[in-house]
């Protein structure tokens, strides 16, 4: 155990509180000691460890493998990961307070070292306790990632349409099929792995699709290339190919046909994430924008004292606001097991828009500044679009977000 984990291990017992909630007296903004603590080390490290190297693997496209080591032997990913397996099963409220400072420093980066918590999801809420401890231990022993392999190429939001086919032949399925644009594909452990284990295109998504953890080494597994993206550069995306993979039958997750419950149970656990990553960006934007507007000067006086630029920092502050707002809500709602997919779109949804409006309102405010790489409110713009696409698209979100308002209203 490192040392700030450590520190954090003996708090006992560790709370999984978000706006340090007292049902008595109802919602309490302030954050609790262990939170701050969470906080304090990895705004620290952001502003340490990541930022000052952002541009450089922006531009190189390198994984940030030593980043990624460092903020691992700091306790600051895996947070959430079972204590039966040697983890601090922390809340998913804790682990977003450490993830949206990550992505102030750089979201490339950021994804690159808390993403591994794509694969661990499914297996923390859906694995048995045998399965957990076969592969979530080696994640604290050494700086090890996963992949969450649902996506393909001609699929996307669209989970019914997968086509990669798992087969069972004995005590092992066999699958065939390719994952496109896998977080990790190249440098993942194991990997989730969603495939069609019933054939007949009639059969109900309910029972369709199965869920496999997937060795990085079994034979057939084969990464591809890694993709040349338009912003957040450091992640390693790629396509993975799976060619007769055997797979054991252990490796099931909550049994044959339960794959596409776990995918979208997942999705309610990692669409906050998503909504705090985007808040990080929006923040950062707004203080990258606040600091220039200070020292920029037109007419002998700072920029930020002219109206139109101190209403768009007024505007891009409220963005901010209320996308943290919304992202704790719904992490709180998951961690009390209060049914949170509405609020998860909403969050996802919203806080992906903001970090948009944010980065682009920041390059407005840097003028031709701004469309200079050099600066760093370019990359912020580049790096933000992917918010509005991964985790399900904002046109997904408001279609989840559409379906909850028309059920309540007839149900």
């Amino acid at each position: 155990m490192t040392q700030f984990l450590r520190v954090l291990g003996r708090r006992a017992p560790q709370r999984a509180l978000s706006f340090n909630v007292v049902h008595q007296n109802g919602y309490n903004f302030d954050l609790n000691e262990t939170q701050k603590e969470f906080q304090a080390v990895a705004r620290k490290f952001a502003r340490e460890e990541i930022a000052p190297v952002a541009a450089y693997h922006d531009k190189t496209a390198e994984y940030p493998s030593e980043i990624f080591k460092k903020a691992w032997s700091l306790g600051l990913v895996n947070l959430r990961i079972p204590k039966h397996c040697g983890g601090l099963e922390e809340s998913l409220f804790n682990s977003c307070l450490v993830v949206e400072e990550l992505f102030w420093g750089c979201s490339g980066i950021a994804t690159a070292v808390s993403s591994a918590g794509l694969g661990v999801t499914p297996l923390v809420f859906a694995g048995t306790k045998d399965q957990q401890r076969k592969f979530l231990p080696r994640l604290l022993e050494e700086p090890l990632t996963t992949g969450y392999c649902v996506t393909e190429s001609g699929t996307g939001s669209d989970v019914n349409g997968v086509q990669t086919r798992a087969e069972k032949k004995g005590d092992e399925y066999v699958l065939n099929g390719q994952k496109m644009w896998i977080t990790n594909g190249g440098v993942a452990n194991w990997y989730f792995v969603l495939a069609r284990t019933n054939p007949d295109p009639k059969c109900p998504a309910s029972k369709a699709f199965t869920g496999f953890i997937v060795e990085r080494d079994t034979p057939g597994v084969i990464p591809g290339r890694k993709e040349l993206n338009m912003g957040q550069r450091a992640s390693d995306t790629r396509a993975v190919t799976f060619e007769d993979v055997r797979v054991p039958k252990e490796n099931v997750l909550l049994g044959e046909g339960a794959g596409f419950k776990i995918a979208m149970g997942a999705f309610d656990q990692t669409r906050p994430p998503v909504a705090c990553n985007a808040t990080g960006v929006a923040q950062r934007c707004l203080d990258e924008a606040t600091k220039y507007s200070l020292e920029r000067k037109t007419f002998g006086v700072p920029i930020a004292q002219h109206q139109a630029i101190a209403f768009i920092l007024a505007d891009m502050a409220i963005g901010v606001e209320t996308a943290r707002l919304i992202w704790m809500k719904a992490a709180w709602e998951c961690d009390k097991g209060i049914s949170n997919s509405y609020t998860a779109s909403i969050a996802k949804a919203y806080a992906s828009e903001v970090a948009n409006k944010c980065a682009s309102d920041a390059v407005q405010v840097f003028g031709g500044a701004g469309f200079n790489s050099e600066y760093p409110v370019e990359k912020l713009m580049r790096d933000a679009k992917i918010l509005q696409i991964y985790e399900g698209t904002t046109q997904i979100q408001k279609m989840v977000i559409s379906r909850n308002i028309t059920t309540k209203q007839t149900g």
